[in-house]
């Protein structure tokens, strides 16, 4: 059998809280594929970049609820919150995992919920010391790209099928595909001008800016942090398993370790008394729950609760 196929029967067979198979997004694809689209940098990890945390919050303790989810709390916003991107055959999960919370915030803080952000700009042009070393394609760190909002800004930019529609200043320009193969990404060039000739606005003045980054320490301060404010910049070590997750609360089980990963976090519920955190992938809606995922909570699973950012808006 293959790899997977192995995999998908240990899961399976140990009765764990979540379901493996195989995933759309995966369908062909090979475990060299997915390290591609991974490079987070972990809090264990050389060269890794942590804000001060967030020590002040609003919420008590004893208002936190069993369940929430920034989606159905702030309506308006679900459009934006909701929305489940493809990075496609570019390690850059670490600007999508930043790049959407920060719209996420934006939306629920101004009740703009027609802006999206580029993760693109993100990727191409947060880089060097003043993103804390990040990488492009070949990976980098969401409290690297927090800290580049509130200096550089980001733009607009829609996914792939939104190229050329002039709706926004740099839609993401690398087509999704479920097996990479030889196909791997360039780092797109930076550059200050929109790639999408057909909007109206220009480079400049589409720059959105944050306020400061930080980090949140803890599943309390979490939570009160998703209360408040709305989604988080998190992530996860991945392992060999993780790609078959197709449903449930996923702990891991088996498999080899792979790598970093980012993504956004939007809530928190308990299912069957296991408690989890829900979040949102940027691996298509043809992988997990449909796109999303939820992972244990309280036990720092695969390292989800020790590197946390956000920052205002």
């Amino acid at each position: 059998m293959a790899i997977r196929d192995e995999i998908i029967e240990i899961v399976n067979k140990a009765g764990s809280t979540w379901t493996a198979g195989r995933n759309g997004r995966f369908q062909n694809a090979t475990l060299a594929d997915l390290k591609t689209l991974l490079g987070t940098v972990m809090p264990d990890e050389e060269g890794y970049y942590e804000p001060a945390a967030k020590t002040v919050f609003a919420t008590p303790t004893s208002n936190i609820p069993e369940s929430f989810d920034v989606r159905t709390n702030w309506p308006n916003c679900a459009s934006v919150t909701g929305h489940v991107r493809d990075q496609a055959c570019c390690g850059s999960c670490w600007a999508f995992g930043s790049t959407e919370a920060f719209n996420d915030r934006h939306c629920i803080a101004t009740g703009d919920s027609k802006t999206i952000l580029s993760p693109e700009d993100t990727v191409a042009c947060c880089s060097g010391p003043r993103c804390g070393f990040s990488m492009g394609c070949n990976g980098g760190q969401p409290a690297g790209a927090w800290k580049w909002f509130s200096n550089e800004g980001v733009v607009t930019g829609g996914d792939y099928a939104d190229v050329g529609k002039g709706t926004s200043c740099k839609p993401y320009s690398m087509a999704p595909m479920d097996h990479c193969g030889d196909t791997l990404y360039d780092t797109p060039k930076c550059t200050s001008s929109c790639s999408d000739s057909n909007y109206g606005t220009s480079y400049s003045s589409d720059k959105l800016f944050a306020k400061g980054e930080y980090s949140i320490k803890g599943v309390e301060d979490m939570q009160k942090e998703l209360m408040e404010k709305g989604t988080l910049s998190v992530a996860l070590t991945v392992y060999e398993d993780f790609d078959a997750y197709t449903g449930g609360v996923y702990q891991h089980v088996t498999g080899k370790k792979l790598g970093g990963h980012a993504i956004k976090m939007v809530g928190w519920g308990v299912d069957n008394g296991t408690p989890y955190w829900t979040c949102i992938n940027s691996w298509s809606e043809n992988w997990g729950e449909k796109g999303s995922f939820r992972i244990l909570r309280g036990a720092n699973e695969c390292g989800i609760e020790g590197s946390v950012v956000a920052g205002d808006v």
